[in-house]
């Protein structure tokens, strides 16, 4: 049962991957092929692929990175349990260190236009504003996206930094 026909409770959502260990690439296909076929999650659009240095310690390899927009019926502690599910799955290993290697790293953008603010989950994603690797790859699939504040995605990535980052 892929999905039922009331339309009432979907959720549009945008999912930020990221890796840079076991062959990002793959590992990018991979996760993309798991959220595509899960009963629950029906991927929309998703962006290019782009290359990017590490945000942190700089010695690890590029990262691979890409957006997708989804659309579900799960509840944002549903779909954060879905996604940590796919990362183990995939032979990621939650460590302390913030900004390290990564198998996969699957972070929950937006959820509709809800702010949330919880131990486990902050919506829209804390980071988001920054990070040339999710705002273009964003801009790229929903230039019309609003953040719940009104800011324009557009507006963030025409002013956003754009070294360090390559499209694929």
């Amino acid at each position: 049962m892929k999905k039922q026909n009331d339309n009432s409770n979907i959720a549009t959502v945008y999912i930020g991957i990221g890796a840079n260990l076991q062959n990002p690439i793959k590992q990018l296909k991979q996760a993309l092929d798991t959220l595509n076929t899960h009963p629950e999650l029906k991927i929309i659009k998703t962006s290019s692929f782009y290359r990017s240095v590490p945000m942190g310690p700089q010695d690890q390899p590029d990262f691979i990175n890409a957006v997708c927009q989804l659309e579900t019926q799960l509840s944002p502690l549903a779909l954060l349990d879905c996604l940590q599910t796919i990362e183990k799955q995939q032979g990621r290993v939650r460590k302390a260190e913030r900004w390290g290697p990564r198998v996969l790293d699957l972070d929950i953008l937006m959820y509709n236009q809800e702010e949330i603010h919880q131990e486990r989950l902050i919506i829209p994603h804390y980071g988001l504003r920054e990070r040339n690797f999710v705002i273009l790859p964003l801009d790229e699939i929903a230039p019309n996206l609003q953040l719940p504040d009104g800011t324009l995605i557009t507006s963030l990535a025409e002013n956003i930094e754009k070294q360090g980052i390559e499209r694929l």
